[in-house]
């Protein structure tokens, strides 16, 4: 394959990664200046996985004239030869992977080979740790501590969550209440685990954060996914709900600011769902506020537990991921009736015990900057706000797109359906979500996610945590990708 000036088709290169024990690349290195063209060598490593074989790129040849060659070559294991049975779980079988993780890493692996890929895939923030808090961190190291911690998490971060939650939420936990976790998915699959029996079913509003009903599964659970619509602001309909609760369900999943959307679910909204889920008595909700403080106004957010009736039966879930741009220091929490919490704990001390001490100290000098994070958060969440803003502008101009206004998170989840159906030369045609982000990562060479990983089909998620020089040029090269699209439809 050659990389100059477009990118090969994306499934003949995985094709040919799977199909192959041994296949070389060619790429063309644009960061390679006339000054630095001797031959060299550069050693990197990236992984390729299919049901089937693992195969790993050992290395990247360059030479003089600035072209390169990855060298690939598979790690597989002949099970059968060993006589070893190699069945999994049928649970584990049930289980899709991550499509955004899987994306992501795909786009990191083109980049690293030299592909000028612009990566709007991940749910990142694309700013540091605030200082306060990696100071906190590797003051942690130096003042030794760096052993295991409580199961549930030290008593000092525990305390400064259920301060933050009454502050900031109208919530009154104590600290035997609050489980802190490696990530807030971890918090959100223990919590499944802990209250779901065989056969249960778990309540997921469509489009959903591509996690819920895989971790369902893993539970033994069954996902019930309830459809919104872009016209609605992808806001659950009440009725729906009501229409779909049987006698097996047990949890409703709530995710407000969301993740695809933006959406954010109004106090008066989540006071009818309030009436509906009190009617139940098997039923719980997992309220996951990971993105809470990403939020612009007029917009507010309301925490599920604090509407009449619902503190015992809401398991409330945070982090300081997003808010905080903690995402690598891994740390979520989840808050509840002591009940339930504890049985989360007992999950959590078979499975990974407790979260790192380091990170734990750094979570406290977090909760340290004040309401909401303070002036440190606030000038992050103004600077996605400006973005957004000009994704939102940029993208109504284009013909056949539809765009319901994000209320908070750093997403646009965008109706792109309009271009399905439609043919492009030397690339086929676009049949659905899928096939467009391909076609986008052939043509225009920026990674998005397609809506099908997130229940709807119709849209493709733009994450805009990144800068906005970068998204600038995300969308020059979306507009010329769509506009030869548009073209190749009316030949």
């Amino acid at each position: 394959f050659t990389y100059s000036p477009h990118l090969p088709n994306l499934s003949d290169m995985a094709n040919t990664l799977y199909n192959n024990t041994t296949c070389g690349i060619s790429f063309h290195d644009q960061s390679l200046s006339a000054a630095n063209s001797a031959s060299r060598h550069v050693s990197r490593s990236l992984s390729f996985f299919s049901n089937n074989s693992h195969k790993s790129l050992v290395g990247v040849e360059q030479n003089n004239n600035r072209r390169g060659r990855l060298i690939v070559k598979s790690s597989k294991t002949d099970f059968d030869d060993l006589g070893i049975d190699i069945s999994l779980s049928p649970r584990v079988n049930a289980v899709k992977p991550s499509r955004t993780v899987a994306i992501t890493d795909q786009a990191t692996a083109l980049v690293q080979a030299g592909v000028p890929v612009i990566r709007l895939a991940a749910g990142e923030p694309d700013f540091d740790t605030p200082a306060v808090i990696a100071e906190a961190g590797i003051n942690a190291i130096r003042e030794g501590h760096t052993r295991y911690t409580p199961n549930a998490g030290t008593f000092e971060l525990r305390q400064a969550i259920c301060h933050k939650l009454k502050e900031e939420n109208g919530l009154d936990y104590t600290p035997d209440q609050v489980v802190v976790s490696n990530g807030a998915k971890q918090s959100i699959a223990q919590a499944v685990i802990a209250v779901c029996s065989p056969g249960d079913e778990v309540i997921v509003p469509a489009p959903f954060w591509v996690s819920y009903p895989e971790i369902a599964r893993l539970a033994d659970a069954t996902p019930v996914i309830l459809p919104t619509s872009i016209s609605n602001n992808f806001l659950l309909d009440p009725k729906l709900l009501e229409s779909k609760i049987t006698e097996r369900s047990r949890v409703l999943i709530l995710c407000s600011p969301s993740n695809p959307t933006g959406s954010v679910y109004p106090k008066e909204l989540l006071e009818k769902i309030a009436d509906i889920v009190a009617k139940h008595p098997r039923l719980l909700v997992i309220s996951d506020e990971i993105y809470e403080h990403i939020i612009y106004a007029p917009a507010t957010h309301t925490s599920f537990a604090s509407l009449p009736g619902m503190w015992d039966r809401t398991l409330t879930v945070n982090g300081f991921s997003k808010a905080f741009a903690m995402t690598g220091w891994r740390l979520g929490y989840i808050a509840g009736p002591k009940h339930f919490i504890a049985a989360c704990g007992k999950v959590q001390s078979q499975f990974t015990s407790g979260a790192s001490s380091i990170s734990q100290k750094a979570a406290v000098a977090a909760l340290g900057l004040g309401y909401a994070g303070g002036e440190t958060v606030s000038v992050m969440v103004k600077a996605f706000r400006e973005r957004r803003d000009y994704l939102l502008k940029s993208f109504s101009e284009i013909d056949g797109v539809k765009i319901s206004e994000p209320k908070g998170a750093f997403y646009l989840f965008i109706d792109f359906s309009s271009y399905y159906g439609r043919e492009a030369e030397g690339f086929g045609k676009i049949e659905d979500s899928e096939s467009l982000c391909r076609y986008l990562l052939d043509k225009g060479q920026v990674a998005l996610v397609p809506g099908s990983a997130f229940g709807d089909d119709t849209c493709i998620r733009i994450s805009y945590a990144a800068s906005l020089t970068t998204l600038q040029a995300a969308v020059e090269r979306i507009k010329k990708s769509l506009i030869s699209l548009t073209s190749a439809a009316l030949v």
